[in-house]
């Protein structure tokens, strides 16, 4: 079980580190939607580097979970509209 877990928490964070890579802020500069699309990127890269760090401390079961919540904020933004992101692939589900 624990080849699995690594090798899911490695393909997580490979996951949501090429999703931010992918993903481009959609809205006007200066517009509240603009601040609200900012703020979930702020949260998928802060979730980046929680779930390395756990990963650091050999808490697997947390980088993970921190990799897959950081995902879900740019999937989510993606879905509605915040973000220019690739329709074809593995990254969104849009």
């Amino acid at each position: 079980m624990a080849a699995d877990l690594t090798e899911k928490t490695d393909r997580y964070e490979g996951l949501l580190a090429e999703a931010l890579d992918a993903a481009t802020i959609a809205p006007p500069p200066g517009t509240p939607m603009e601040a609200a699309a900012a703020e979930c990127r702020e949260m998928a890269d802060s979730y980046l580097e929680d779930g390395r760090h756990f990963r650091d401390d050999d808490d697997l079961v947390n980088a993970l979970a921190a990799f897959s919540y950081g995902h879900a904020w740019l999937d989510a933004g993606a879905r509605i509209g915040l973000f220019d992101v690739p329709t074809e692939g593995h990254l969104f589900t849009v």
